[in-house]
């Protein structure tokens, strides 16, 4: 079987807003196609032009090839082979950020046909003795252009997600910072306020994590909030300071009331070194696409096992990289939950439309998957029509 074409989809919502700071209104998709009629589909949470220059751009000598070039004519079954040829073929022009992030699609397509090829779900290729369930929470980006309505409006969701049977949910709490929500620009004590709102209305059984989107400039101005958030028993709290700052990191570990979590953004097993080594980081959360696929994701994983540490993956995008994500856990033991955005408490047109079949939750839990590859089916339709 042969690698007869790299399918390169740039897709956007067409009710996207470019005042949110959401990437699930857009997506990456990369479907490979081979001699056999086999294809896989996977996706990475990117920007999708920049992704697709990054596979199809043109290269002249042997450290800086064309990405689909290699691709093309190659057996998409030695999937570790065929990514360590474009590390090392794009070396020059490639190694870290989008670059990689644009290949973990293609590995996570690639996976997807490997998997319908023999005839296994992802997991069984993956690794051996799978648990027979993982937990999502419900990731919550709430709406409002207030301060009450920011507030409300993520109280509501909490509250349906543990409605619909949520075992944890997480807040993005974010009204100052660089991912401030609709140009809010509130005191860092009114976001102790609304932790204390969701806190209170989903009461103590519900596993709470709270993100605030790198808002404070440092470890020490963030100590001088969230010293009193220990009485909302916070799961964890994802990307408080600025993901450069090392330092910062270890200090909070040190000193926060609860536990800290990064990872979102970096690229490959290397990058995590120095998150767990010396921002002595909590949770590690690789994102499949993003860290360059799941055989960087599952390297990650196991370097936070052993040295102590959980991994909690990140994934805000359709369900696609909810399967991937989902499939890594199974195999993941120090896994505790799965980054989840509920297409009902979502109002991303991708999320809700993309994918006409995905892993579902049951009462709380997503059962382990039995379908071949990824387990999920594509709507050929909404590819076509969120084409950008």
């Amino acid at each position: 079987m042969k690698i007869t074409d790299i399918e390169c989809h740039t897709l956007l919502a067409p009710n996207y807003n470019q005042t949110f700071t959401s990437s699930a209104q857009d997506s990456f998709v990369v479907i490979v196609r081979t001699d056999e009629g086999l294809f896989g589909v996977g996706e990475s949470d990117v920007n999708p032009w920049i992704a697709r220059a990054c596979l199809e751009a043109r290269g002249t000598h042997t450290m800086s090839l064309c990405a689909k070039d290699i691709l093309i004519g190659a057996d998409p079954m030695d999937i570790e082979g065929l990514w360590r040829r474009i590390y090392i073929g794009t070396a020059m022009h490639g190694r870290r950020g989008a670059f990689i992030h644009a290949l973990g699609a293609v590995e996570m397509a690639l996976w997807d046909l490997k998997g319908k090829a023999l005839g296994k779900p992802v997991h069984a290729l993956l690794g051996s003795n799978p648990r027979d369930k993982v937990l999502p929470y419900a990731s919550l980006q709430p709406n409002g252009s207030s301060f009450e309505a920011y507030r409300d409006s993520l109280v509501a969701w909490a509250i349906r997600a543990k409605e619909l049977g949520f075992k944890a949910v997480k807040a993005e709490v974010t009204m100052n910072g660089p991912y401030a929500h609709s140009g809010l620009n509130e005191s860092y004590d009114r976001h102790t306020q609304v932790v204390a709102a969701v806190r209170k209305a989903i009461g103590p059984d519900i596993d709470l994590m709270v993100d605030v989107q790198y808002m404070w400039p440092d470890a020490d101005t963030a100590l001088r909030t969230i010293k009193d958030w220990g009485e909302f028993n916070l799961f964890f709290l994802e990307t408080p300071i600025w993901v450069d700052d090392i330092n910062g990191m270890a200090k909070l570990h040190n000193e926060a009331p609860m536990p800290i979590a990064f990872g979102e953004w970096q690229a490959t097993r290397h990058e995590f070194v120095e998150l767990i080594d010396h921002g002595k980081i909590d949770f590690a959360q690789p994102d499949v696409g993003r860290v360059g696929g799941l055989i960087e994701a599952k390297a990650v994983c196991d370097y936070a096992r052993d040295r102590g540490r959980r991994i909690v993956p990140h994934c805000w995008k359709t369900g696609i990289s909810i399967s991937a994500t989902a499939h890594l856990a199974f195999v993941t033991p120090h896994c505790p939950y799965i980054e989840f955005l509920p297409p009902e408490l979502s109002e991303d047109t991708l999320r809700r439309e993309l994918v006409s079949q995905e892993l579902t939750m049951k009462n709380g839990e997503i059962p382990l998957p039995t379908s071949p590859g990824l387990g999920i089916e594509l709507n050929w339709d909404a590819l076509k029509r969120f084409a950008a």
